[in-house]
Formats: C-alpha cells, structure tokens, sequence
C-alpha cells in the first residue's frame, strides 16, 4: 500500500507505470487491476470555476487513506492499493487523485476501487476552496456522492 498527498502536479499514468515496475512482488499475482483517475473540470454548481485551493490535515487524512486501504484490503483480498491525491492550488483538467488496486479478480478489484474513490471522496479529511471566472470564493460544503 502506498499513500501519497503532495501539491505538485502529477501524471496518474506516469506514476501508476512506475508504481507497478517498482513492485515486482505483483508478478504473477493479480489478474485485475483496476484504477480510477478524478480531474477537476471547470463547474460546479451551476458555476463556472478558474482554479480550487485544496486543503488537507497532514497526518489525519494520510491516516484516514491508509485506514481505507486496510480496510478494503481485508474485504476484497487487495494484493497492493496506490491512492495518490493533490492538494493545493489546482486548476481545470489537472488530475486530481488516482486510486489503483491489484487483485486476483475483476470483480474484487471493480468493488474495491470504487469504495476507496467513494469513502475518500465523502469523508476523508479535505477542503476545497473554489476561485469562481467572476472572482468570487467559496467553500465547498459538500461532495456529490456517487457521481
């Protein structure tokens, strides 16, 4: 399991071809992985958004990701997880956050990077700050469950 939060931008297939080569303890392993990879778009809410400002609790969320993991780990048989999410200041079509996990099967592997995605998208401890094309800002009070 690797969990990494850091604010320079990343390219999540970069990253998960080189997490992949890295652990060659996967070889022979899995028969599935499956991998999400989240962008910001330039709307929310009926607005036009320029640019968000992610905050995180160093510490909590990290521990928050690895507690996911661990636990779809133990649901879903997961041979090895990789979440990797941006804070700081991020603009339209920067990746966001990418959740890749390697299993035997499809099936286990689909169901455990969705939960992942979901639990981190709902609860894990992050902020966001919209700067709106019109200057205004504004917090995000909630996150679109499931969407």
């Amino acid at each position: 399991m690797k969990i990494m939060i850091d604010s320079d931008p990343f390219d999540p297939w970069q990253v998960l071809s080189d997490y992949q080569k890295e652990n060659t303890n996967l070889e022979g392993q899995y028969g599935a992985t499956a991998v999400f990879v989240g962008t910001m778009r330039d709307f929310n809410e009926g607005d036009n958004v320029a640019e968000m400002f992610l905050e995180h609790y160093p510490g909590m969320t990290d521990r928050h990701l690895e507690n996911i993991c661990l636990q779809a780990t133990g649901e879903h048989q997961l041979l090895e997880s990789l979440v990797v999410h941006r804070v700081g200041t991020i603009r339209p079509n920067d990746p966001i956050v990418l959740v890749a996990v390697w299993t035997a099967h499809r099936k286990q592997a689909f169901e455990a990077c969705r939960e992942i995605m979901e639990d981190l998208k709902s609860k894990a401890p992050f902020w966001k700050k919209e700067q709106l094309n019109d200057g205004q800002d504004r917090w995000v009070e909630k996150n679109t469950r499931g969407y």
